[in-house]
């Protein structure tokens, strides 16, 4: 099993969320989050005064994966969330040695 996470662009989110949902993966995280990479913030200007915003709004997607479809996740995560513009994200893949679902006690790749 695969752990992906994903920094997207938060108006991706319904996008993303549709394309795995494609793939039949059923179960997702997301929280909100904010950082910079490349793209270092902006200034901006308020009531006249200018001011630099370091941090830009992010969504976090996480989702767990069998190593079947690991690939066919990843590449539908990036086409979804794809702009072609500076700032559409990463996607970060991390092996997760178990899973156990609290409820009725499954393990493996049957809890998630």
């Amino acid at each position: 099993m695969k752990k992906v996470e994903a920094i997207i662009k938060p108006f991706k989110l319904d996008d993303v969320k549709e394309a795995l949902h494609e793939l039949g993966i059923k179960g997702l995280t997301v929280t909100e989050a904010k950082g910079f990479g490349r793209q270092k913030g902006h200034t901006e200007l308020y009531r006249g005064a200018e001011y630099v915003v370091d941090f830009l709004p992010k969504v976090k997607v996480e989702v767990v994966v069998e190593d079947a479809i690991l690939e066919r996740a990843v590449e539908a995560i990036q086409n979804a969330a794809r702009t072609g513009r500076i700032g559409d994200g990463k996607i970060f893949v991390s092996a997760i040695d178990e899973a156990i679902r609290i409820r009725t006690g499954e393990t493996g790749a049957a809890a998630i």
